[in-house]
């Protein structure tokens, strides 16, 4: 695998996340937040349609949806919760600066557990002193 193929798909997170949180941060106060999501996901829907159209199946729509499991479900009602989450957080009145930032080190030293019980990841010295900071860095952020 070339440097390309690695961390282009990291680019397009970054990518998609300032937007995203740009956008999640933007949405009017007066808006009900289910009804953005609700567009949200329509647009997504859509846009999703297209591309899978655009890219083609192997096989059949009915016979892909057959190989499908529990995690589209979990992660459909992961991602509303997400969603819905930050848009709470940005009206209670975290800032776009910090809000995200303390999300998603939060989320980060969460996964951390996880991916050595169930996926065997294994952390070097290097990984602690990365974890470390971190950890020190949420306890000033959050001063």
């Amino acid at each position: 695998m070339n440097e390309l193929t690695y961390y282009l798909p990291i680019l397009l997170i970054v990518t998609a996340n300032v937007f995203y949180n740009i956008c999640t941060k933007s949405t009017p106060e007066t808006v009900n937040p289910f009804l953005s999501l609700l567009v949200t996901y329509l647009v997504a829907a859509l846009l999703t349609l297209i591309l899978m159209l655009a890219n083609g199946l192997e096989e059949g729509i009915v016979q892909s949806v057959k190989r499908l499991n529990w995690t589209s479900f979990a992660l459909g009602i992961s991602v509303v919760a997400l969603e819905f989450g930050y848009i709470t957080a940005y009206r209670a009145g975290w800032n776009i600066s910090l809000g995200s930032l303390v999300a998603n080190i939060s989320l980060a030293i969460l996964l951390i557990p996880i991916g050595i019980l169930l996926y065997k990841e294994v952390l070097t010295t290097n990984h602690l002193v990365g974890i470390a900071l971190c950890l020190v860095g949420l306890f000033f952020i959050n001063r």
